[in-house]
């Protein structure tokens, strides 16, 4: 019985560190395998593209390249929620690192949850509304070849992957952006406005032009079509 009771602790005790106390935001999947182990030289391959939370980042960008190098490590009977939610903590540092920290005990249980609530806080909507106007008003620049151009513009959907513009109105978007000499081309290249073909067609047609096209904007003068 004296076993089953609680011995009385001194003052001195109730100020001292209890490691029971240290919990993680991040609840980690159990995994199946009698084997697994996240090997030092992984974990530093993480920790050399970290995310500080710094306003010049692009939190889409870093769960990017996170995901491409967690997809480089499959493991039997491990799943990938496993492997990215032990090995994102790793891929933060400063501001984000002490965000993960404060967000309380057992709160994140999927990759999905963890990936969403790191969105929210570091893609603002500031961010946001400005990603959206710069893909709306895009225009090409005078100097640019068709295949920079619309390399430029895929990027900036990239970056900003909830900008909400339905496909058509981006195709739109960028046919309206393009200068005239080059809607002329791209035009007469397909024997009539492109704008008269579907979302998917035009899309289409505009990669195989762009991945032929690198010849600069002043050149199309001087090419016959």
């Amino acid at each position: 019985m004296a076993d089953e009771q609680q011995q009385p602790r001194s003052l001195r005790e109730y100020g001292m560190p209890d490691a029971n106390g240290v919990l993680s935001s991040i609840v980690r999947p159990n995994v199946a395998a009698t084997h697994f182990e996240l090997k030092p030289q992984f974990i530093q391959f993480i920790s050399q593209d970290s995310y500080a939370g710094l306003g010049n980042e692009n939190p889409v960008d870093h769960l990017s390249r996170f995901l491409k190098k967690c997809d480089t490590m499959k493991l039997t009977n491990v799943s990938s929620d496993a492997i990215r939610l032990r090995l994102f903590p790793f891929s933060l540092r400063d501001d984000a690192k002490e965000w993960l920290n404060d967000e309380g005990a057992n709160k994140y249980t999927t990759w999905d949850s963890l990936a969403k609530a790191f969105l929210l806080k570091f893609f603002s909507q500031k961010k946001t509304s400005k990603f959206r106007n710069d893909i709306s008003t895009f225009r090409q620049n005078e100097d640019e070849s068709l295949h920079d151009a619309w390399k430029r513009f895929k990027w900036l959907q990239r970056q900003c992957p909830h900008h909400g513009l339905p496909d058509w109105l981006l195709i739109q978007t960028f046919y309206n952006g393009m200068t005239q000499e080059f809607r002329i081309y791209v035009d007469a290249t397909y024997e009539g406005s492109i704008m008269a073909k579907t979302t998917d067609t035009v899309t289409s047609l505009l990669d195989e032009m762009a991945s032929n096209d690198n010849y600069p904007h002043s050149d199309i003068g001087s090419i016959e079509v």
